[in-house]
């Protein structure tokens, strides 16, 4: 008879092209999936209930498909280094697979439940599986890791990737009386997002789960990938993917898009539609550019990775941060796109970047206040893309130019020039000409009409003043 093997999911919620549980299933046909909600990551004080809801959702699609493979998905509510090891003990298992992360927290975390598990005479087995190529394996020709995205493109893009893995098939599970040992383990029901504490009421802008999470990329290179390249800036349009979370999530296999963008560059004839899908490949190697550097560069969680911003003089006016928080800057652009969050749990990237730029250079509000707020709210939050996207608009990250400002009027004018964006996430606001709309230049009465307020700082004013701040503070004045 096969002996037990436990796999951990963890960031990996999906049964088809997971690298450990095709390495599992390849070793044992006894395979037993594990997820462990870890109060150490649930008690923290940035966890959004939209993406607990998500993440629910997945685990119960999930638990589903073991259910059809023949196997189960068991359910702990404990720190892993304990929990899982008394399980892994509970049910004899021979060896336990997982797939590695990069977060630092994380990381430790392994070591921990590894350590435990190997002084108990259980096998652990890890694998890269979130990337396509791990860390160690991409580096500059000095064996350094990559600090400026355009060298790593250049080499991520041009080393073979590697094809999806087979799905989980033919699994046997526990028996009863080893489901009633993993219960008496600490194996539990799967709760829902409100019975751990997260209240979300408002839709979610992706179905959990990898059936849903495949569907929406078969249908975004059946219409918008080729497009991408000219509709990706514009908050208005549907021109982006919205994988974000089912790749935070793992609901969907990183192969499995990479192999979906070269299926559908076989087909295209135009170079328009050759742009688009490399233009959105390139958006995958920013998200993988991102997790190497956090991986290289832990540090990267807890500050900046540029010296003028260690101990740089934010200002943080926390009534400008609650108006900002809450979609009440005066701006326009920057208020939809903050709304847009608050309420879908998900924004549109060009507003991330515009939003980010004002927080930053216009409000000189520290990067990691809004950080932070990302992810108390996103769906899609995720520690390396969210820390990376920030530290990038802050200038305070890994990017040769350091001061890239953005000018929310400007944005609006060339990513939303008929206002369709703003119309939509500030209702109050659909009667008002579109110029004044863009720009930003609303007079009194509309704006004492649609009781909007008027702009919080001037964005020239504003600009000047954090120029000189960044100046003094280069040269040690």
């Amino acid at each position: 008879m096969d002996d037990l093997i436990l796999f951990w999911h963890r960031r990996d919620l999906r049964h088809t092209d997971n690298v450990g549980l095709a390495a599992a299933r390849q070793r044992s046909q006894k395979v037993v999936g594990v997820f462990c909600l870890d109060p150490s990551i649930l008690q923290r004080d940035d966890v959004a209930p939209v993406r607990v809801t998500y993440m629910m959702g997945c685990l119960k699609a999930l638990q589903e498909q073991y259910a059809k493979a023949g196997s189960q998905l068991l359910i702990l509510k404990a720190n892993p280094s304990t929990g899982l090891v008394k399980l892994a003990i509970a049910l004899k298992t021979k060896a336990v697979f997982w797939n590695k992360d990069v977060e630092p927290y994380s990381r430790e975390r392994d070591r921990t439940v590894a350590s435990g598990l190997r002084e108990r005479g259980i096998e652990v087995v890890t694998f890269w599986d979130q990337i396509l190529h791990e860390p160690k394996a991409l580096t500059t020709g000095a064996g350094n890791p990559y600090t400026v995205y355009g060298p790593f493109w250049r080499n991520w893009s041009g080393r073979q990737k590697s094809d999806p893995m087979a799905p989980l098939q033919n699994a046997i599970g526990l028996s009863e009386l080893e489901q009633d040992t993993a219960k008496q383990a600490g194996a539990i029901a799967l709760p829902s997002a409100k019975d751990l504490g997260f209240v979300w009421t408002n839709a979610l802008v992706l179905e959990p789960g990898e059936i849903a999470a495949k569907e929406r990329l078969e249908n975004f290179c059946d219409r918008a990938i080729s497009d991408y390249s000219e509709q990706r800036d514009l908050p208005a349009n549907h021109g982006t993917s919205q994988l974000s979370a089912a790749l935070k999530f793992g609901a969907i296999g990183v192969r499995t898009v990479w192999a979906a963008t070269l299926e559908v560059e076989q087909h295209v004839r135009s170079d328009e539609a050759r742009n688009g899908i490399r233009v959105w490949q390139q958006e995958l190697a920013w998200r993988e550019f991102y997790q190497h550097a956090l991986y290289a560069f832990p540090e990267l969680a807890e500050g900046p990775y540029r010296a003028p911003f260690k101990d740089f003089p934010w200002e943080n006016n926390e009534d400008h941060f609650q108006a900002w928080c809450e979609g009440r800057t005066g701006y326009p652009i920057v208020d939809a796109a903050m709304r847009q969050m608050n309420e879908a749990g998900w924004m549109h990237n060009r507003c991330r970047m515009i939003v980010a730029s004002f927080l930053t250079k216009d409000l000189i509000i520290n990067w990691q206040l809004g950080e932070k707020y990302f992810m108390q709210r996103l769906i899609d939050g995720d520690l390396s893309a969210n820390n990376g996207g920030w530290q990038w608009s802050a200038s305070s990250g890994m990017d040769p130019k350091p001061l890239r400002i953005f000018n929310p009027a400007s944005q609006a004018k060339k990513f939303d020039p008929e206002a369709e964006y703003i119309r939509h996430w500030l209702p109050e606001l659909r009667s008002v000409d579109t110029v004044d709309l863009v720009s930003g230049n609303l007079n009194s009465v509309d704006r004492d009409r649609a009781n909007y307020p008027a702009p919080i700082v001037d964005h020239n004013q504003q600009q000047r003043r954090f120029k000189e701040l960044y100046r003094r503070q280069k040269a040690g004045e």
